[in-house]
């Protein structure tokens, strides 16, 4: 059972603890939130909520995700837990060949290179069909209206949409696949910025389309047409039926229990099986009973360790060669424990025997929850918007590897690692509630982060979120830290042979959400105060 004390005056004023008895929506941007509970109101369940904000976000946040993004979600309906893996899979024609033929020794990171196929449509449409009290166009409705009509851009939006025009100006400006991309998303190629007013009717064609089609018009109507012609007027790879044939996969969520808490995640491609690995490290220790810097070491080590781990096997689970509840077991997390010590280590994989994000969650006044998440992966994406639709296409595919060694070796129709990864939380068969927190490779760090501090350490739900984070980078094997970490502890952990750095703002460590049943009767979210948040209740 969990236990925090919910009066803690850390916990930011502006969003501390919302509580509400019929609903709730959490996510990145407010009016977003406003778009969900709107639905809900008018008929609408915790999934079409869900759909509604997601949509919405698609208009609000278009420098985090898109109608060309991934998508997954875990879903409570009716006294049963449901996962969805709405990810792309790369086209078929494509090969780790073909690239190299074409100069590069990685996978590039924006073009028609690394773009997948999007599965976010397709997401929508199979959880309304499935679940959903209302049509899919109903749902959608709201975000046609914004795109339509505008918005105003908030301080973090405009944040990031001025650091990702300015990053990507030089690169994008003098190739014509990238025309629309400077047409939708600059003004006179300058940023938007605070205040500034967007709108994208573009867009707003497309999700009418989306809706009254149950997102057919995308993967075999008029959108994949100009799909299709794009890819193969800028030496992109895809084919008709990499479209046609593009299915959502329903699976079944992964666990572990973390302190009489059981947690799930969806299981590979995504990386959420890293967040469990290394809270099954960290289970074989009392970190309540820690000092803050051997609580920050402990955790340190054994999100390396899970990354160590992960990368050796993570990816399109039909080749993968090792059954991931090795992972899972007692066994693991003891082993791994034991090799922690008082100083870093670089931990290499463990041998097992061989076989750009927005995140919502939303609760109805049934008890239904949604976790969800969707991304472009980086930034904008990979720069490539279809002309006319306004649809801003993903890079998932830049995780693919050209070393033919690599678990994510790129190969035609194949899904490569995944970092998005929704959560939720049960008590003995109860459902708690979903949780989340975006941003690439900080996502399981910042799942780990965020139930420790509500577990172990017992914080209500918005100071579990608001906390000073940590963030692992395993490019390289370091830390950064958010402004507010503590100095002493930084100056400890380096003792230790941690390299650490200080970051100058927190928008790198993630952006999280949460809703928690507070008992039979009532709801509980928090906001992540690192963006433009919003909670709407009622």
């Amino acid at each position: 059972m969990l236990e925090y004390n919910v009066l803690d005056k850390y916990a930011s004023s502006s969003s501390f603890c919302k509580t509400a008895e019929n609903g709730m929506v959490c996510t990145s941007n407010y009016l977003a939130a406003d778009v969900g509970a709107q639905i809900m109101r008018h008929g609408g369940n915790a999934v079409d909520g869900a759909v509604a904000t997601a949509a919405a976000l698609t208009v609000l946040e278009p420098v985090s995700n898109g109608i060309g993004s991934d998508a997954f979600a875990i879903v409570w309906m009716n006294n049963n837990l449901y996962g969805m893996n709405a990810s792309g899979r790369a086209p078929h024609n494509i090969t780790s060949e073909k690239i190299k033929a074409m100069g590069f020794n990685e996978m590039p990171s924006t073009g028609w290179l690394p773009v997948i196929v999007p599965g976010a449509p397709k997401a929508w449409a199979e959880l309304v069909e499935k679940f959903g009290n209302l049509p899919l166009s109903i749902d959608l409705e709201p975000a046609i209206k914004l795109a339509e009509e505008g918005f105003t851009l908030s301080p973090a939006l405009a944040y990031l949409w001025n650091k990702y025009v300015n990053k990507h100006y030089s690169e994008f400006v003098s190739k014509p696949e990238h025309e629309e991309w400077f047409r939708i998303f600059t003004k006179n190629s300058k940023p938007y910025l605070f205040g500034d007013h967007f709108e994208n009717p573009d867009l707003a064609k497309t999700l009418k389309l989306i809706g009254t089609s149950s997102a057919d018009e995308f993967y075999k109507g008029e959108i994949a047409e100009e799909f299709i012609r794009e890819s193969n007027q800028f030496n992109g790879f895809f084919e008709r039926r990499d479209l046609t044939d593009y299915q959502v996969e329903w699976v079944k969520p992964i666990s572990i229990n973390y302190r009489g808490i059981d947690v799930f995640e969806l299981p590979p491609n995504g990386q959420g099986i890293v967040a469990l690995m290394a809270l099954n490290i960290l289970r074989q220790f009392n970190l309540d009973e820690m000092s803050d810097v051997d609580r920050y070491h402990y955790q340190f080590e054994a999100m390396k360790m899970a990354f160590s781990d992960g990368f050796q096997f993570i990816t399109d689970p039909s080749e993968m060669s090792v059954d991931i509840k090795r992972y899972l077991e007692d066994q693991y997390g003891a082993q791994r424990a034991s090799q922690i010590n008082e100083n870093a280590i670089n931990p290499k994989p463990l041998d097992i025997p061989r076989t750009g994000t927005v995140y919502l969650c939303t609760a109805d006044p049934d008890g239904n929850m949604v976790s969800y998440i969707q991304s472009n992966y980086q930034d904008f994406g990979s720069g490539i918007v279809l002309k006319g639709y306004g649809v801003s296409l993903e890079n998932r595919g830049r995780d693919f590897s050209l070393d033919p060694s690599n678990a994510n070796y790129l190969k035609g129709g194949k899904r490569s690692y995944h970092t998005i990864i929704p959560g939720f939380l049960m008590d003995h068969g109860k459902p708690l509630g979903p949780f989340g927190v975006m941003g690439g490779y900080m996502q399981p760090q910042g799942h780990v982060q965020v139930l420790t501090n509500l577990i172990d350490l017992h914080d209500n739900p918005q100071k579990a979120l608001d906390m000073p984070r940590w963030q692992y980078k395993p490019q390289d094997g370091t830390f950064c830290v958010e402004p507010d970490f503590p100095e002493m502890s930084m100056r400890e952990l380096k003792n230790r042979g941690h390299i650490i750095s200080r970051a100058s703002n927190c928008f790198s460590f993630g952006r999280g959400q949460m809703i928690l049943n507070l008992n039979e009767h009532a709801y509980i979210g928090a906001c992540e105060a690192r963006t433009d948040s919003g909670i709407a209740c009622w």
